[in-house]
């Protein structure tokens, strides 16, 4: 019997995400925004419940066009704070419009998000044989140097635990387990570097 990660009693849709999304690389600079800021809006909520409100958080952020986002004014604020089912917390709403435009600045010295964000790890996804013993960290030495350049970027809610799951989410870290069908997909498919530790990971 294959092991789904698991994610075998997740709820349908954590399923469907963990089928189709989690871990597969992402180079597009659209979805890397909405992983990111979506995972920026989980801070200290669960991923179940931001999957539940991805579609409020696309009405509300114009399908996370970080290029209209970062245009937003005090009115969107307001707009975004009182749509039904929306996240009650001004500080995130607003953190999203200021990374909008941190997001902004990035391309434009990097040509995309993606050529920064994959140059990290020479645009490879890392394998780390050892999270299979030692179960997944929280955070680990490459989460915590992409933060600090992201918050030197002036980014915000974008600490090495939250980058950790983002780099999980977007395929740059594959932490999907071996026996996991989905795990020789992405291995087979995308450029990968195997690693047999991961110095500085924390559980």
């Amino acid at each position: 019997m294959m092991s789904y990660c698991f994610w075998e009693n997740a709820s349908e849709l954590d399923r469907d995400y963990h089928d189709h999304e989690w871990g597969v690389p992402v180079h597009d600079d659209r979805k890397q925004f909405e992983f990111l800021m979506m995972e920026s809006m989980q801070c200290g909520l669960s991923w179940g419940l931001m999957l539940q409100k991805r579609e409020i958080f696309r009405k509300c952020f114009d399908n996370f066009d970080y290029n209209k986002i970062a245009q937003y004014n005090d009115d969107d604020v307001e707009r975004i704070y009182n749509t039904e089912g929306m996240i009650k917390s001004k500080p995130k709403i607003n953190a999203i419009i200021r990374n909008a435009k941190c997001f902004l600045r990035i391309i434009e010295e990097f040509g995309s998000f993606d050529q920064y964000i994959w140059s990290f790890t020479d645009h490879k996804s890392i394998v780390y044989a050892d999270h299979q013993n030692n179960g997944m960290p929280v955070s680990n030495l490459l989460s915590t140097k992409i933060s600090k350049d992201l918050k030197k970027r002036s980014f915000l809610y974008v600490g090495p635990v939250t980058i950790y799951s983002h780099l999980q989410g977007c395929g740059i870290i594959n932490d999907h387990h071996p026996s996991c069908p989905c795990y020789k997909r992405i291995v087979q498919q995308f450029p990968t570097s195997f690693k047999e530790e991961d110095e500085g990971a924390k559980y």
